[in-house]
């Protein structure tokens, strides 16, 4: 068990001030902690589906699972078959009033919205987390979260698993290497939306029964107050805009990750839309394709990325005619290409192939990891930051993507100021920057 946990009745007490305040953030930490041969008292707030898969693989690393905070009971019954003794709760904030003491770090595996409740709670009490992708609902929370996670020096990871690959992490070092030469392009594309979960939709008009064991009220959290519906719960809520963040968040998150990393992307100065398939109030569209241009940075010119979302992909021109898969990115560089496969970012290939048939890839400067849980636990008992923190990579790369999210909530080019964290030419754009929470959550 921590011996962290002095004071946290009283840090519990302020856990959700400043939920409206941003103070910048800067360079990770690696958190102090315990002995690397003892286990960590886990938490898992959110435990079926990808919140499942979460909570089995920390086990997996011979950690104690100590509490299983879920509001939906069906969702829950798997965690609870596997860990009997678990302590059982549906609200987090009754688990950290009753047992913050035998907790040492936090699992967030909860819809997009509540990612930065939950998470910010744990954290101000001294406790590590690791959190899905993508990190936060709005920009505010994704720098609040980098701040926090520094103030309190607890170690950090976003579920972005594929970036554990050695062949990501080799990804970066070609891309940094320059045998690109001066990129000045770059393409992210993902095949979901509508066929994954509902967008280009309208609020659902009829009422079903909330199900047995569903607490409905916990599950909106902090989101604006509707009637429960399927089409929402348990997985479909991410093209809500109330809930989710739509394929941007989803998976531009894990797409452009590599990338982002290898070529030092850093806030972007504007993001539009191109074309959609409609804006709607309540869903993002069916499919839609943004443009993002980022400034001069490190010796590199100036970039445009594409975004292309929905079923809608780049031209196979680029990568020479071959077939352009589901998901991926394309590098586009005077020297040449790099195609990158699916989501990982640890399958990608330079292009043209007769020109690097006999490259030789970089020395690694990059480390390897030891399994995208296991780096995360590592660094909880004080050892390096895990490479996906907060501080470094999940809150920019998060606002990387919310920034092209608020083009597509306000239907408006964004210019983003990302040092006054405001888009000056959109003053609409406000409310979704810094969100305000449901009465008797802020």
């Amino acid at each position: 068990m921590s011996n962290r946990m002095n004071r946290r009745e009283l840090l519990r007490n302020t856990a959700w001030a400043g939920m409206g305040v941003w103070a910048a953030g800067s360079s990770g930490t690696v958190a102090s902690g315990q002995s690397p041969h003892e286990k960590l008292n886990i938490a898992v707030v959110g435990c079926g589906g990808q919140g499942g898969e979460n909570l089995n693989a920390v086990a997996d690393q011979k950690q104690n699972i100590v509490a299983l905070c879920d509001i939906d009971d069906a969702r829950t019954a798997a965690a609870l078959a596997r860990f009997p003794k678990a302590k059982r709760f549906r609200d987090f904030r009754k688990m950290f009033d009753q047992i913050a003491r035998q907790i040492d770090a936090v699992v967030v595996s909860t819809p997009d919205h509540m990612h930065a409740p939950v998470s910010l709670t744990a954290m101000r009490l001294g406790k590590h987390v690791y959190c899905e992708k993508p990190l936060t609902w709005c920009i505010a929370e994704a720098r609040l979260m980098a701040e926090t996670a520094k103030k309190h020096k607890v170690a950090t990871q976003m579920g972005t698993q594929g970036m554990a690959d050695d062949g990501s992490r080799a990804g970066v070092e070609v891309v940094r290497s320059g045998v690109l030469g001066a990129v000045r392009e770059l393409h992210v594309w993902t095949d979901r939306a509508e066929k994954w979960w509902p967008q280009g939709v309208d609020r659902p008009k009829d009422t079903p029964q909330v199900p047995k064991g569903l607490d409905w009220d916990l599950w909106l959290g902090v989101a604006p107050e509707r009637p429960y519906h399927p089409d929402y719960v348990p997985f479909k809520w991410r093209g809500w805009k109330d809930f989710g963040t739509g394929p941007l968040g989803d998976m531009g998150i894990h797409n452009a990750a590599m990338t982002f990393i290898g070529l030092r992307l850093g806030p972007p100065s504007s993001a539009e839309i191109v074309a959609t398939s409609g804006l709607k109030d309540e869903t993002f569209p069916a499919w839609a394709t943004l443009r993002y241009e980022f400034p001069a940075r490190g010796g590199q010119p100036p970039l445009v990325l594409h975004w292309y979302d929905g079923g809608k992909k780049p031209s196979a021109d680029l990568i020479g005619g071959r077939k352009v898969a589901e998901n991926g990115a394309i590098v586009v560089g005077e020297k040449g290409t790099l195609y990158s496969i699916e989501w990982t970012g640890g399958d990608w290939h330079l292009l043209p192939e007769d020109k690097f048939r006999d490259f030789k890839p970089p020395a690694p400067t990059e480390p390897r990891s030891p399994g995208h849980h296991a780096e995360w636990i590592r660094a909880c008992k004080g050892g390096p930051a895990a490479y996906c923190n907060f501080i470094d990579f999940a809150a920019p790369m998060t606002e990387l993507m919310l920034v092209g999210v608020l083009a597509l909530r306000t239907g408006k080019k964004i210019e983003w100021d990302a040092a006054a964290m405001r888009a000056p030419n959109c003053p609409e754009a406000d409310q979704f920057i810094r969100r305000k929470y449901r009465k008797g959550w802020a």
